[in-house]
């Protein structure tokens, strides 16, 4: 009995995690939308949600109404479930850039800013030279990829007129929303990876639940003829 105990335990875990990547990899879900993913029942799916809602780790809401009925209910990460995904500034970040804006200014912070994401650039930069794309487009798909490997869990979808590339999580959120610089310095190191100029829509930093940053079309559409 104890070892049928403890293993339910554990599949209950692993569960609520993946429950957990979900909701951060696509921003918001019903349980529907995450039981057709996990392969398990919506009844089986919704108790897990209301047990991570009951330990603070996700919260409901309802969707705007597109036409009668009740509006959806959908189910996302607090900002505590966030941070558990790990993020890598803490508040000694946060007190060391407050030292060099308090005694260098906030250019300072940007230059700061700017050599910490050098390194990110340079990583990415090698994969999309060796994809050998020079579609905007197609180069934020695989940018979508390497950012996914360095843990913003990206991803990249199309537009009218362009398209977007999402991260899902933020490795320093936090410290984001103190020092927009480290923002900043993340959009224009993107612009020059993709080689356009690029809007950043939104980010986690400001309260939103996904970074979004706009690419510039043309986009490829795809062939109707081709069997999907």
């Amino acid at each position: 009995m104890v070892t049928r105990a403890t293993n339910s335990h554990s599949t209950d875990g692993e569960t609520r995690r993946r429950v957990a990547e979900l909701l951060l990899e696509q921003g918001h879900a019903t349980a529907g939308e995450l039981a057709r993913s996990l392969g398990i029942s919506t009844t089986a799916t919704r108790r897990h949600l209301d047990a991570l809602e009951s330990e603070g780790q996700v919260e409901s809401g309802r969707a705007k109404a597109s036409g009668r009925g009740r509006p959806a209910k959908y189910y996302k990460l607090t900002v505590n479930a966030r941070q558990s995904f790990g993020h890598t500034y803490d508040n000694v970040a946060v007190e060391a850039l407050r030292w060099i804006r308090d005694r260098e200014g906030d250019d300072a912070v940007s230059d700061f800013a700017d050599a910490q994401v050098a390194t990110l650039e340079a990583r990415c930069r090698q994969l999309l030279d060796d994809c050998g794309v020079t579609n905007p487009w197609e180069r934020a798909q695989v940018l979508a990829g390497a950012l996914s490997g360095e843990g913003y869990v990206a991803s990249a979808s199309t537009l009218a007129g362009g398209g977007q590339l999402c991260q899902h999580h933020c490795p320093v959120a936090e410290v984001a929303a103190e020092f927009p610089q480290l923002c900043e310095a993340e959009t224009r190191v993107i612009s020059k990876l993709l080689g356009v100029h690029v809007q950043r829509l939104a980010t986690i930093a400001n309260g939103d639940g996904v970074c979004t940053t706009y690419v510039p079309g043309p986009v490829p559409l795809p062939d109707p003829h081709k069997a999907g």
